[in-house]
């Protein structure tokens, strides 16, 4: 395979190359998220974050090497998602921030606009002239240039039947061809483009989850499976290319998300792959813009693995994967886009220890070409080392874990900041760049991220553990870490703090009171600190779904809720606790912030403040990150640092 590094124009934003990373290094945004190679590779589409938040596009002519067209949003609106819907014309998709921790809200809004900027209009939603609905795409029709298909549903009706439409992506027209059989539910197309699988969630009965089907578009919709809010599942990805089975990912029959075959007719599963200890996620060919085959799995433990299926009938594609993670043997490779006829690949290759790079791979020349470094200033050899690491709990789990430890020290009774991740259901926290993590390392701190119990990724088991359990058992998996590390000689045992966001700052106070001649200090950046205070305040429980989910987790009994909140235990504190919030926070209101230092202040107890406007569920502007940084390194410094050692 031949390696060539392209100057392109990218190149000329990567500006001067710093001696040391400073904390604006870490703070600024990823010039590059997503690059999309149109289907006769005549153009780039890239998208980037501005300083603000927003992600805007980039869109770029290949052969001149020009920047043709730009397209951002104003104010809350942002861009989720970008896809070429023929060989001229991209599709947006709207979404609104809700904080730098929380993934974008769909807003419904489907915005389309000619690669050279031109013949802009909004296709979906209150602001379109057509289709007042909010839509989604689900089948871009890759034989068809002037529609696609969308599912329709009306916002302001909750619980209204979707609607399966063509949407002509030039005028916004839009036809009618399938009405969903249940309410507030998705479809699936085949590769037809008939709506032959619906899925919908009861939201009046415990969250259930109902699948149906139907053979063609003349059968009757039948009830095909019913899912328990605890029960495994099976969540259907694409129909394969006969159109009789239906890919994807399922716990039904294992305890791990596997890979699963489902042949509708009969209900019947075979499990493609699964691993015992972690979910997998399929890999797929691609042919004409179709998903074509599986050809393997993917996943990570210690480590990002792949395996690739031998009996696939087609293994061009394989081969192409193969070659390439071969050419990047200690990163994660990622094909993100490709032309019409495979003919071009666009894919990313990054690790925890390396930020993401972008290549173009000529298929048929075997010829690979650099792209652009999405974050170009921070360079590998100035970055602290992740790795993952397993401990044991106290009643035997194995909780996999992710170490930061500073550049060129001994590791060897290092201070020690404990960070758990926010969710706290369904993350998990994996090997990839983790500014916070690396910021740290890199002023002198071992950084300690832990799976615990409730994690996903690990389970239906595992991830059930931590129902009902955040204030108890989840919080002794990270004090076990803590334990482990200093087992091994890593850490120092009188030099350590506890930092985390969202659920992770909550953690942080419960740690905290629960241990409290461990911790010498604790950050709570967007936690909560009253459980009771989730059922008043916040957007989780706007919706009887969202209200569903949150009574699963941490249950109504209010001497548990109490039992299980800082707020109601202040008394058994002693390290000092630094507070950091957004006033827009939607997710975990400022209140969660303020009655916590209310309590504090009656007791005299030390503490710190940082509240800043205009940020939600996490900080986006790159100068309060900064600053929430500088305040928390000498925070850190202060109780276990070097001078406190000393």
């Amino acid at each position: 395979m031949r390696v060539i590094l392209f100057s392109w124009l990218f190149l000329a934003f990567f500006g001067a190359q710093a001696a040391e990373l400073t904390l604006e290094d870490y703070a600024r945004p990823s010039q590059f998220l997503d690059i999309e190679i149109s289907p006769t590779g005549k153009y780039l589409a890239a998208t980037s974050r501005s300083e603000e938040g927003n992600v805007y596009l980039n869109v770029i002519d290949i052969k001149s090497n020009k920047i043709i067209s730009v397209r951002n949003f104003t104010g809350r609106d942002s861009i989720g998602s970008i896809n070429w819907a023929n060989s001229e014309r991209l599709l947006i998709t709207l979404v609104r921030d809700i904080g730098a921790l929380e993934q974008p809200v769909g807003t419904g809004e489907i915005f389309a606009v000619d690669a050279d900027g031109s013949n802009a209009r909004m296709l979906t939603g209150y602001r379109s002239e057509n289709e007042k609905d909010a839509a989604q795409v689900i089948n871009y029709l890759p034989e068809e240039d002037k529609f696609v298909l969308i599912v329709t549903s009306t916002p302001s009706r909750r619980g209204s039947f979707s609607l399966v439409k063509r949407l002509n992506i030039e005028n916004g027209r839009t036809r009618q061809i399938a009405r969903a059989p249940m309410r507030s539910s998705g479809m699936i197309t085949d590769n037809d483009g008939v709506a032959r699988m619906s899925i919908g969630v009861d939201q009046e009965n415990d969250n259930e989850m109902i699948m149906m089907y139907r053979k063609d578009e003349k059968s009757d919709w039948q009830t095909l499976r019913r899912y328990g809010q605890r029960d495994g599942s099976f969540t259907p990805i694409a129909f394969l290319p006969d159109n009789k089975r239906v890919v994807g990912l399922s716990d039904t029959k294992t305890d791990t998300k596997a890979i699963s075959i489902m042949d509708p007719e009969t209900g019947n599963e075979q499990v493609l792959a699964h691993h015992p200890k972690v979910d997998v996620a399929p890999m797929f060919s691609i042919e004409a813009g179709f998903l074509k085959e599986v050809i393997g799995a993917s996943y990570e433990y210690d480590k990002h693995e792949e395996v690739f299926f031998a009996d696939v009938k087609d293994k061009t594609f394989s081969n192409y994967i193969q070659s390439l993670q071969a050419a990047f043997p200690d990163k994660k490779v990622t094909i993100s886009s490709a032309t019409r006829d495979n003919s071009i690949l666009v894919l990313t290759a990054r690790s925890a220890n390396h930020p993401p790079e972008f290549y173009l791979f000529d298929t048929k020349n075997n010829q690979l070409s650099f792209l652009l470094n999405g974050r170009p200033w921070l360079k590998p050899e100035l970055l602290a080392e992740t790795k993952a690491i397993i401990y044991k709990s106290r009643d035997g789990l194995d909780i996999h874990a992710i170490i930061t430890l500073p550049k060129g020290q001994e590791a060897k009774n290092l201070p020690l900041i404990m960070l758990p991740h926010g969710g706290p259901h369904g993350p998990r926290d994996l090997l990839e760049i983790n500014p916070d993590a690396k910021v740290l390392a890199q002023h002198g701190y071992a950084v300690l991220q832990p799976n615990f119990r409730g994690s996903g990724g690990f389970g239906r088991e595992f991830l059930q553990m931590g129902y009902l359990n955040w204030g108890t058992s989840m919080i002794d998996d990270m004090t076990d870490g803590v334990l482990h590390l200093v087992e091994q000689g890593i850490v120092d045992k009188s030099r350590v703090c506890i930092y985390g966001a969202s659920y992770g700052g909550y953690a942080a106070l419960m740690s905290a009171v629960r241990e409290p001649d461990l911790y010498k200090c604790a950050v709570s950046f967007v936690g909560m600190s009253d459980l009771n205070l989730m059922y008043e305040y916040g957007d989780t429980t706007e919706s009887q779904g969202g209200l569903n989910t949150l009574e699963m987790y941490i249950g109504r009994d209010k001497a548990r809720l109490d039992a299980q909140s800082a707020i109601k235990n202040l008394d058994k504190l002693k390290a000092p606790i630094f507070i950091i919030h957004g006033t827009e926070d939607q997710r975990v209101p400022l209140i969660q912030a303020e009655v916590l230092r209310d309590e504090l202040e009656k007791r005299n107890h030390p503490y710190e403040w940082l509240v800043k406007e205009k940020e939600g569920h996490g900080f986006y502007k790159p100068e309060n990150n900064v600053e929430r940084w500088q305040k928390m390194l000498a925070f850190f410094d202060k109780y276990i640092g070097e001078t406190e050692k000393n």
